[in-house]
């Protein structure tokens, strides 16, 4: 059965985005089976420290649950310790905010194993400082002096301290095994120098299903397909599929976790290693929900993260995706944009056109003679480079192609004549 919800928010110096804020909670709250029955907010300049919102306000608040029938509040921030405690004592029902909100629904969607450790590992190091919070005010119930005689409640809590603070130990000692080989495998891409384009952008922008159509269209026998749902945090471990041009040029593809407005510090904490392959991407496709009227400011919460991360510095193309669903004609691509839809697969050449001129700059037109005894080098270049002509010589097979500027510095001793693409 859903359980009906309150949401709860406070803005604060009349912030800009407060109400699309709030209307993101409501859908956070639907994503977990929480029927939004009611909501309140205040405008203040600053956070009541002990309920995060006016006493006043939380008489509001429990009215407004009791007239719905509700039994828990929403709380658009994250709410501390004390906070939580002084508000489930006064309403006399499940308080809950947007950080634990978000983590049980990363924790609902996580499929592989890495994704379901940092999940846990957020939620443990979310626990922690609420059990030590309600430490306090457990441990008068026994009275005494210093450590003599502790209450019953206190030792309990003790002992979950130091629980969780082992189990956090153990997951993050696992977590660390999968985070060396997955730098193991990037290690091993650096080396062969392919080059790897990242999809970013907000929640449900449609990532996933972009790369799927890149998939379709450009490497139809993969079958490598990605979970694409219509839904908040539908992909949390980061997908990564290669890509194969019909001229031989191949680059990464990677599909990552999308962003959300106030995204939990422990979850950005926690999938720090997923994330990584945004910030060693050498291009990132801003994936845009065009059809959202409200666009303009997920992209701005897309670039302050992909900013946290440390990936400022990357060449972006910004895909403004579901153009289907606006009305009228969609507008010129620019410079920077191009106006896609991933569901009919259009304008995905223009796309790929602006990947590869971002990508492929460093590629090379030249002539090579390949000695008869290295025959393997003349299936690696029919593999990894674009040959456009095959002739055979006197002294081995000559091939006029266009190749990475690495392998055409390896190589170089077979080059016959060459230039600059």
């Amino acid at each position: 059965m859903e359980q009906k919800a309150i949401i709860v928010g406070v803005n604060l110096n009349d912030q800009s985005d407060f109400t699309d804020s709030m209307e993101e909670l409501k859908n956070l709250a639907a994503a977990c089976d929480v029927d939004v029955v009611g909501e309140l907010t205040q405008n203040a300049s600053k956070i009541h420290i002990s309920h995060y919102i006016g006493t006043g306000k939380v008489k509001e608040v429990k009215e407004l649950l009791e007239q719905r029938d509700a039994s828990i509040a929403i709380f658009n921030d994250e709410l501390s310790p004390s906070q939580i405690r002084n508000l489930e004592k006064d309403l006399d029902c499940k308080v809950i905010d947007r950080t634990i909100l978000i983590l049980d629904i990363f924790a609902d969607r996580a499929q592989t194993r890495e994704a379901q450790l940092q999940v846990d590992v957020a939620q443990l190091q979310y626990m922690l400082p609420r059990l030590i919070g309600l430490r306090e005010s457990l441990g008068r119930q026994g009275g005494g002096v210093g450590m003599k005689n502790r209450g019953a409640g206190e030792t309990k809590l003790e002992l979950d301290r130091r629980r969780i603070e082992a189990k956090i130990s153990a997951l993050q000692k696992e977590l660390e095994g999968l985070v060396a080989q997955r730098q193991v495998q990037r290690k091993q891409r650096q080396k062969n120098r392919i080059p790897v384009v990242s999809l970013v952008g907000y929640t449900n922008a449609g990532k996933s299903s972009l790369m799927n159509a890149i998939l379709e269209t450009y490497n139809p026998e993969s079958g490598k397909q990605v979970l694409a749902k219509d839904m908040l945090f539908a992909t949390l471990e980061t997908s990564v599929r290669n890509i194969t041009l019909p001229d031989n040029k191949a680059f990464l593809l990677t599909d990552t976790v999308g962003f959300v407005r106030k995204l939990p510090h422990h979850l950005i904490k926690a999938f720090r290693s997923t994330l990584e392959e945004v910030s060693e991407a050498d291009l990132l496709i801003h994936v845009v929900d065009y059809s959202n009227p409200e666009h303009e400011k997920l992209i701005e919460v897309t670039r302050e993260t992909v900013e946290e991360l440390g990936a400022g510095h990357i060449p972006v193309i910004y895909a403004y995706n579901k153009a289907e669903l606006t009305d009228g004609e969609w507008p010129a691509n620019e410079e920077e944009r191009v106006y896609i839809s991933a569901r009919h697969k259009t304008g995905l050449d223009e796309l790929m056109q602006r990947i590869r001129s971002s990508i492929f700059g460093d590629y090379v037109r030249c002539d090579m003679l390949v000695p008869f005894d290295q025959g393997r080098l003349i299936a690696y270049f029919n593999d990894n480079a674009n040959v456009t002509a095959t002739s055979y010589e006197e002294n081995g097979t000559k091939l006029t192609m266009e190749c990475r500027r690495a392998d055409y510095e390896k190589y170089q001793a077979y080059i016959v004549e060459g230039e600059g693409s």
